[in-house]
């Protein structure tokens, strides 16, 4: 092929200063955030999805398929992972400039803390979901949260940076973070990893929105990055109707349908509520 000639160049230009002007008019992201309608004609709840420490918005990708075929509309927020304050301010920017109407709010891990900060006191978000996950009470850090049972092994394979970042042992994935998955693909989750800076484990966690919201909660069994007991303590303590499953920490990659479940029943008792 020849090189574009000048024309051409500046019809895509001018194409694009187009596409540029309707989205700052605010008319794509509208349609892009318009919720699905059910056979009733009434929206369905939006859901917007929050990863975890050392996976990206990605990991929620069989979720999300199943979620889109019950005509959900979906969005995995991703996430800087720089403090937990900064993960919670970016995720209510994400649900404000994206999301319209009633939403459900699901995180695994780590996105379990920046949901319940992230919800409080958002007048759309009808429910939340917690996969594996933590859900600190205001004035709690995880790392305290933890301390309270004894420590998963998994934790033993955390790999600090010169940054204050933190890097989870690629060879330790496969066994500790993802046991359930085929090797192959815990593989991949290794080589894609994005850190976490070692202080969002130490941040005080402020007014979740668990104490006003109903939520629902995923217990992994088999997690080896969060004690199964400390889950289910907290499971307990704010109320959620919880479910078991033999699962390793990985629950949304491994039990797809299992979270996509609760996330559902959220979806249907917030919009009754």
């Amino acid at each position: 092929m020849g090189t574009p000639t000048r024309r051409a160049v500046l019809k895509g230009t001018a194409a694009f200063a187009g596409l540029a002007a309707v989205q700052a008019s605010g008319l794509a992201p509208a349609a892009e955030a318009a919720p699905a309608a059910t056979s009733s004609g009434h929206p369905k709840a939006n859901v917007l999805l929050v990863h975890g420490a050392w996976v990206d918005g990605s990991s929620w990708s069989r979720v999300i398929a199943i979620l889109q075929q019950h005509g959900h509309n979906v969005l995995a927020v991703q996430l800087p992972l720089t403090s937990l304050a900064e993960d919670v301010a970016w995720t209510r920017h994400v649900l404000a400039e994206r999301l319209q109407g009633p939403t459900v709010m699901a995180g695994h891990s780590y996105g379990g803390a920046v949901i319940s900060g992230a919800a409080t006191g958002v007048e759309n978000v009808i429910g939340l979901v917690f996969a594996s996950a933590f859900a600190p009470d205001e004035g709690e850090s995880l790392g305290e949260l933890g301390s309270r049972f004894p420590p998963p092994p998994g934790l033993a394979h955390t790999q600090p940076d010169s940054l204050g970042f933190l890097w989870f042992d690629p060879a330790a994935i496969p066994a500790n973070f993802a046991q359930d998955l085929p090797v192959q693909e815990a593989r991949v989750l290794a080589a894609v990893q994005k850190p976490i800076a070692a202080r969002s484990f130490t941040d005080r966690a402020g007014p979740p929105a668990w104490k006003t919201l109903p939520s629902w909660f995923l217990v992994s069994t088999q997690d080896r990055m969060i004690n199964p007991d400390l889950e289910r303590f907290m499971a307990d303590r704010i109320g959620a109707t919880t479910v078991e499953v033999r699962s390793s920490h990985a629950s949304p990659a491994s039990h797809p349908h299992q979270v996509a479940k609760l996330i559902r029943a959220a979806a249907r008792v917030g919009a009754r509520g």
